[in-house]
């Protein structure tokens, strides 16, 4: 299995060079050459599986000989021992044929932490295995962050640096990030919104002399293994649901694309799905390239469901890599013109495969309360403002096939918009219950490429 890049130039990489790289050379994202399917047979084993079973099935196949099976098994079991359901990601019913998928059952109480696990033990592996010594800097709107330090605390030969905008992240994210005391990680709260502190990350990637210096590794949604381990969790909750003796559908709170283009891989693979919806909040740049054509930045207005307060979606890339049939220069040529105009226009052809592929919708920020609320009321379930966003969206894309909503985040991730729409206020679960008791740790630094480089520079050297 090999992996290539999403603008054509970068050499082409396995499955632990791509996983251990992130960001392409070129500036591209990482995507298997061929994406490899599974039979109707295969699928339908996995009916009655444990989640890792599953996951073993699913992603062996895109890891070539970077860990032996009983390897790969061991990690995928260490990355989930932690989490607090038995099924990981457990279906709920919230009506006729609309099911809530509960991703938010990991350490950080977020969807990033079925990934984030698995990278951490993944790259754990590898660099005992190679004896290197790597930094990893990560962007986040939210989420990202505090899985990430979760799964690197205390690792001896990681230094994390996660980047997250100042004043735009829940109490309970930035606490997250924050209270960890673990010499090996730096929170990084930086003057600007999360467009800014991905364009830094993707600007150090960039500087070759800055990545090779510090040896420079990413875990942000650009890396594929990200992407890969986000995979499962369509098919176990699609077979639990029937397939692939039905189709089923699925709708995505999504801004970096990451999640989604998950589901779109799922469905490459062989899993039955009839829709993939995407869904967005004010900051509804998805969802307005898909209906125009055209991806225009507008500005970031903060939100109450701020991981998807995004204008560049980086993983919007790897569906217009396929879009474009896999013409990495064309590619390459949009996303310049992104970086240099703000916008870019998409060719009939490609555009019409998009919209062949992806459904979308919007939620404002009334909306989303409403929905929180009458949720509550309908159901009994909870929903944090993202999943809240996905559930309006959903209900709006429903028809006969059953459709499956991804709830990301625990409510009790953002109390105050949660009791503003339903007047209770979501307690943390027991082992985060001393969250707000915590000493905080943390640095402010400007929107500064130079600067950031320098602070980086001089921690690893301290």
């Amino acid at each position: 299995m090999k992996y290539i890049s999403t603008r054509g130039e970068a050499p082409k990489l396995t499955f632990e060079e791509a996983m251990m790289t992130g960001l392409a050379r070129d500036g591209g994202l990482y995507v298997p050459e061929t994406v490899p399917t599974l039979t109707q047979n295969q699928i339908a084993a996995m009916a009655g599986q444990s989640y890792e079973e599953i996951a073993f099935t699913v992603m062996r196949p895109f890891i070539g000989d970077t860990f032996t099976d009983d390897e790969f098994r061991g990690l995928i079991g260490a990355a989930y021992a932690d989490f607090n359901h038995a099924a990981r990601a457990p279906l709920k019913q919230l009506d006729n044929n609309h099911f809530l998928l509960e991703l938010f059952h990991g350490p950080t109480l977020a969807f990033k932490d079925f990934a984030m696990q698995l990278i951490g033990q993944m790259f754990q592996a590898s660099l005992t295995r190679s004896g290197k010594r790597i930094t990893i800097v990560g962007a986040t709107s939210g989420d990202t962050g505090s899985a990430a330090i979760e799964a690197f605390r205390g690792l001896s030969n990681v230094d994390v640096f996660i980047l997250f905008p100042d004043g735009r992240v829940s109490d309970v994210q930035r606490r997250q990030m924050t209270t960890p005391s673990e010499s090996n990680v730096h929170a990084l709260a930086l003057d600007g919104d999360f467009d800014d502190c991905q364009a830094a990350l993707k600007d150090m990637f960039n500087d070759f002399e800055f990545r090779d210096g510090v040896n420079l590794a990413g875990v942000n949604s650009i890396n594929w293994g990200r992407v890969l381990a986000q995979v499962v969790y369509f098919f176990s909750s699609a077979v639990a649901l029937g397939a692939p003796h039905r189709k089923v559908s699925f709708t995505v709170p999504t801004g970096n694309f990451g999640d989604i283009f998950a589901g779109y891989i799922a469905k490459k693979m062989g899993l039955p799905i009839e829709q993939l919806v995407i869904a967005t909040n004010q900051n509804d740049i998805l969802h307005r390239t898909l209906e125009t054509g055209a991806q225009v930045k507008e500005g970031v207005t903060p939100s109450i469901s701020p991981s998807m307060d995004i204008q560049v979606s980086s993983n919007f890339e790897r569906a217009l890599f396929d879009a474009y049939g896999r013409d990495g220069a064309v590619v390459a040529e949009q996303m310049e013109e992104l970086k240099d105009n703000g916008a870019f226009t998409i060719s009939q052809g490609a555009i019409e495969m998009l919209r062949d592929t992806f459904d979308s919708g919007r939620a404002s920020e009334d909306e989303t309360y409403a929905t929180i609320k009458s949720e509550l009321t309908r159901s009994g379930e909870l929903l944090c403002p993202h999943s809240a966003v996905a559930v309006k969206v959903a209900d709006e894309h429903q028809g006969p096939t059953p459709m499956i909503t991804l709830a990301t985040a625990h409510p009790a991730k953002f109390p105050a918009a949660v009791e503003k729409a339903t007047g209770q206020h979501p307690p943390l679960p027991p082992h985060m219950a001393d969250l707000f008791d915590k000493p905080e740790r943390m640095t402010q630094v400007p929107n500064d490429l130079a600067a950031l480089q320098s602070l980086i520079k001089e921690r690893l050297n301290t």
